[in-house]
Parts: C-alpha cells; sequence; structure tokens
C-alpha cells in the first residue's frame, strides 16, 4: 500500500507519519530527507543540490523526481511508502503516477489533515519553544499556511477526483487522530 499525506507546516505529518510507519511497516518518503541525504553521499547530483539550495533557490522538480524515482524503484520497498508533503503541485502529482506506473505501483490513499490556521500558529509557537526551531514564528507560520493552501488545492482536487482522498480533522488529540487514521488503512 502506497500512502500520501497532506497537510500544512505544524499539522502534524512528520507525528502520523512516524505513526504510519511504524504500525503498517512502511517507509517514509520526505523529498527534504532524500535531498539531505544525496548532499551528504557527495554525489554528483548531491553537489547540484547542494549548490541551489546554498543560493536559497528551491531545487526542480525534475531533480526531486529523480530523487523520487530511486526510491520508487527499490524493490524492498514496493508498495510500501508514505509520501510526505509530496507531491506540492498537480505536475508532481502526475508525474508521482508515473513513476509509481513504471514500477507496477500507484497511490492506494490519500489523507489530509485538515487544521485552521490559528491551530497551526498554536503548534508553531509551542514546537519553537520545544524545539528551538528558527523557521518557527508566527509570521512564518502564516506564509507557509497560506503558500501550502494555494499550491495544494489543485493536488488535493486531483487526488480527490480519483476517489482516494480522505480527510482528516487535525484539530484533535495525536492519538485520535491516529485511530481514525488506522481504522482507514484498516479497511484498505
Amino acid at each position: 500500500m502506497n500512502i500520501i499525506i497532506f497537510g500544512p507546516p505544524g499539522a502534524g505529518k512528520g507525528t502520523q507519519s512516524d505513526f504510519i510507519v511504524k504500525r503498517h511497516n512502511l517507509f517514509h518518503v520526505s523529498t527534504g530527507d532524500l535531498l539531505r541525504n544525496e548532499i551528504k553521499k557527495k554525489t554528483q547530483l548531491g553537489e547540484q543540490i547542494s549548490s541551489i539550495v546554498n543560493k536559497g533557490s528551491l531545487v526542480s522538480d525534475e531533480i526531486v523526481s529523480t530523487l523520487i524515482r530511486n526510491v520508487v524503484s527499490l524493490v524492498e520497498y514496493k508498495n510500501r511508502f508514505i509520501f510526505d508533503g509530496y507531491p506540492r503541485n498537480l505536475l508532481q502529482a502526475k508525474n508521482l503516477d508515473k513513476i509509481l506506473n513504471e514500477n507496477k505501483q500507484k497511490i492506494d490513499l490519500v489523507l489530509k489533515l485538515s487544521v485552521s490556521l490559528d491551530t497551526i500558529k498554536k503548534r508553531i509557537l509551542e514546537r519553537q519553544v520545544l524545539e528551538k526551531r528558527a523557521d518557527d514564528n508566527e509570521e512564518t507560520a502564516i506564509k507557509r499556511f497560506k503558500t501550502y493552501e494555494l499550491s495544494t488545492e489543485p493536488v488535493i482536487e486531483y487526488y480527490k477526483k480519483l476517489n482516494i482522498l480522505k480527510e482528516i480533522n487535525g484539530e484533535r488529540s495525536i492519538t485520535q487522530i491516529n485511530k481514525e487514521i488506522s481504522d482507514i488503512i484498516d479497511t484498505i
């Protein structure tokens, strides 16, 4: 089973992904982790990514697709992926479908954690205190929330039309969200 989990920054995607990975023996795919790992390995692609990131630019869809293709082709993870926050746009969604199809796989479930901006601001401020993340502040939270809403709306609609989207109330406790997600996954 392959799953995508969406939600704005601070919605709990990472927390829920970790839970799903442990409970359902899936492999967590985060584009940020893939990019950092490639840089760390000092491959030619890693050097290219490092140069782009150091300039403050965004890595192209083409580079991200290459990394996704490399991971999806690993036989040991076949039909055991949870994509965290990817795809971020419609082009990436269609490309992911193509990559999965080439590897005789598909997306089985898309989870959308729905959380209000007020809740996101509160969580980001709590996370700022606990994790001391420099990018966790109210202004950044608002900007990221709006960017998320604008960029992912077409992607959400795409998966809704495929009838594989399940919306989860992300305002509740972690345990309640875990239970709802498990109940949904158990029906697949």
